[in-house]
């Protein structure tokens, strides 16, 4: 992998924009690619103690309102979880979930679920 996470520094303009983590189908476990992104969140959280996130956890529309909505839950603890082992202090980062009620994509196929399976990085002013 070319872009290895040495590479991968995220500096405040990246933060900005590299908010959002994905998720495989049906699953709320954090991939690996991840790492260097929540790492950058966490340092930034940890050096700045009035800043606070949301992580917002999405699921594509495939599966019960129900399902959704826990799955949402589980990647938006899942993205928590990993900021806080990351530094981040815990106080700092809130969840909520919002299931399939939320797309990014509003489309039914492949493409659009990948990008509805997610969690958001939101920081305090933009929620």
């Amino acid at each position: 992998d070319a872009q290895g996470p040495e590479t991968m520094k995220l500096d405040e303009a990246g933060l900005r924009t590299q908010r959002s983590v994905y998720f495989d189908f049906n699953s709320a476990v954090v991939k690996a690619d991840f790492n260097p992104l929540l790492q950058a969140h966490a340092r930034y959280l940890a050096q700045h103690p009035k800043a606070k996130v949301r992580i917002e956890g999405n699921a594509d529309e495939r599966g019960p309102e129900g399902f959704n909505k826990r799955l949402g839950l589980q990647r938006a603890e899942s993205v928590r979880q990993s900021l806080v082992d990351q530094g981040a202090p815990d106080k700092q980062v809130k969840v909520v979930t919002y299931g399939e009620a939320k797309p990014k994509l509003k489309g039914h196929d492949e493409e659009s679920w990948a990008e509805n399976r997610r969690a958001d990085i939101l920081y305090n002013g933009e929620y």
